[in-house]
C-alpha cells in the first residue's frame, strides 16, 4: 500500500505555542521507518499542540526533517506531498459525501490516478466494514466507522508518517480494540505511526518505542514495554496506585532520559 521510501522523522529543538504563548519547549524525537511512536501525558500536556505544529498549523522554531529534507518551514499541503498525513482528534470525515467519495479525497494531492481503485481495495482491507458502507453518506456511520474511515482517508495519501491525535477517544471498546489493531499492522504496509492517545495502556501495547509529556517536554523516553513496567507511569498513567493529577507532578520530578532507562 505505502509505495514511499522508508523514511525517519527527525524533530530536534521544536519550539512551539499560541501568540506569545510558549508550549512546546525544546522537544526532541525520532519516528524510524516501519515503527510506531506513542505520546501519552495528561490533558494539556502539549500533545495536540506537537501533532499540530508538525503538520505545520502552527508557527514554530527548530528543526523538522523527513529524511534528508527539512520542513520546518514547508506549509501544509507541502508537508502532506512530503509524506506526513494526520488523523486530527474529532476525525473530521466529509459527512455529505459518501464513504467511497471520502476515500477519494484522500488522494487529492496525488498526480496520477492510475492506482487509486486498487489502494482503496488496500485500505479497505484494514476495515472491512467500510466496504459495507461504500454509498453511504459518511455522516449517517457510528463514530467508530468514521474513525476507520478517517484513518483509510489518510492512508489514501500514501504516507510515510500517519500521525494520529487520540483515534480510540469516544470509542466502544469493541471499535477502539479495532482500531488499535489495524494501527500495530501498519508495520506491515511500511507505515511509520507517530500515535498520541489518551488510553495509554493501549497505546504501549501497540507501540515501539514512547515518550511522555508532562508541560510541553519529555519527561520519559524509552521502549513501550519499559514505560509500562514503569512504578511511575504505572502509577501515574496505568491506573496504578495514585491519582494522575497528583502523579504527574511527581513523575516530571523524577524525569530520566532515555539512556537512563535503557
Amino acid at each position: 500500500m505505502n509505495h514511499r521510501p522508508d523514511l525517519t522523522l527527525r524533530i530536534a529543538q521544536l519550539r512551539s505555542g499560541y501568540g506569545s504563548l510558549e508550549v512546546l519547549k525544546a522537544i526532541e524525537l525520532e519516528v524510524l521507518p516501519s515503527e510506531i511512536v506513542a505520546i501519552i501525558g495528561s490533558n494539556g500536556a502539549g500533545k495536540t499542540t506537537l501533532m499540530r505544529t508538525i503538520s505545520g498549523l502552527l508557527p514554530r522554531k527548530g528543526s523538522i526533517r523527513l529524511g534528508e529534507q527539512e520542513i520546518n518551514s514547508a506549509s501544509t499541503m507541502d508537508i502532506v506531498a512530503a509524506g506526513i498525513v494526520a488523523v486530527p482528534e474529532g476525525r473530521g470525515v466529509f459527512s455529505s459525501m459518501t464513504v467511497r467519495e471520502n476515500l477519494r479525497l484522500g488522494a487529492y494531492w496525488r498526480r496520477r490516478t492510475a492506482t487509486l481503485e486498487s489502494d482503496i481495495d488496500g485500505v479497505v482491507a484494514h476495515f472491512p466494514r467500510l466496504r459495507e458502507r461504500f454509498e453511504q453518506l459518511a455522516g449517517s456511520l457510528s463514530g467508530g466507522e468514521q474513525q476507520m474511515l478517517a484513518i483509510a482517508r489518510a492512508l489514501m495519501a500514501r504516507p510515510s508518517i500517519l500521525m494520529l491525535d487520540e483515534p480510540s477517544m469516544g470509542l466502544s471498546p469493541l471499535f477502539a480494540k479495532v482500531v488499535m489493531k489495524v494501527i500495530s499492522q501498519l508495520r506491515e504496509s511500511r507505515v511509520s505511526v507517530l500515535l498520541v492517545e489518551q488510553n495509554a495502556d493501549a497505546a504501549l501495547r501497540v507501540a515501539d518505542r514512547a515518550y511522555v509529556m508532562e508541560r510541553g517536554e519529555f519527561t520519559l523516553s524509552g521502549s513501550a514495554s519499559s514505560l509500562r513496567a514503569d512504578p511511575r507511569v504505572k502509577a501515574a498513567y496505568l491506573g496504578g496506585a495514585g491519582h494522575e493529577a497528583v502523579a504527574a507532578p511527581k513523575l516530571r520530578q523524577q524525569s530520566q532520559s532515555l539512556k537512563d532507562l535503557a
